[in-house]
């Protein structure tokens, strides 16, 4: 059997708990307890979401969100939200460097935080849309959703403009 790829016309999901969905065709097939993720976690957004069973196998193949009917699409963002949970960077508090090493300290979604950053070429990964990805030193990711919306003062800290 080949990939199913699911568009919005034909199905509607209902949420099962925090990670799992089921998806229902309106033609009378059910794909039960699948977790949505993403393929591509880093640059894919909304796009090319795979529907995992229990053992970690593909059963259905979302390409794109926007497709879905705006309820169903809001359960797969949630599922996704909740599994990516990535703090948001509001603002930079504080940035200090020594021997290479930066220091940051920063105001997240989920509080304030501070951690250090080993390399900045290959943990600060930047995107065409203006989104920042962050990995510290003990692997946690943090995301400035649009570097450009932060405030003078956090821009000037980050030391150069992102």
């Amino acid at each position: 059997m080949g990939r199913i790829y699911i568009r919005g016309d034909e199905v509607r999901f209902e949420r099962k708990d925090s990670l799992t969905v089921d998806a229902i065709f309106y033609d009378g097939n059910v794909i039960r307890d699948v977790e949505p993720r993403r393929l591509f976690p880093v640059s894919g957004g909304n796009k090319y979401i795979t529907l995992l069973d229990s053992n970690g196998k593909e059963q259905a193949l979302i390409p794109d969100l926007a497709t879905l009917m705006p309820e169903s699409r809001q359960i797969i963002e949630s599922c996704l939200s909740e599994y990516y949970m990535i703090p948001k960077i509001l603002k930079v508090l504080d940035r200090t460097e020594k021997f290479g090493i930066l220091k940051w300290t920063v105001e997240t979604d989920r509080g304030e935080v501070t951690f250090t950053i080993q390399n900045r070429h290959s943990d600060i990964k930047i995107f065409y849309d203006g989104r920042v990805l962050v990995r510290d030193s003990n692997d946690n990711r943090y995301e400035i959703p649009d570097n450009r919306a932060l405030d003078p003062k956090s821009r000037k800290l980050l030391g150069y403009d992102l």
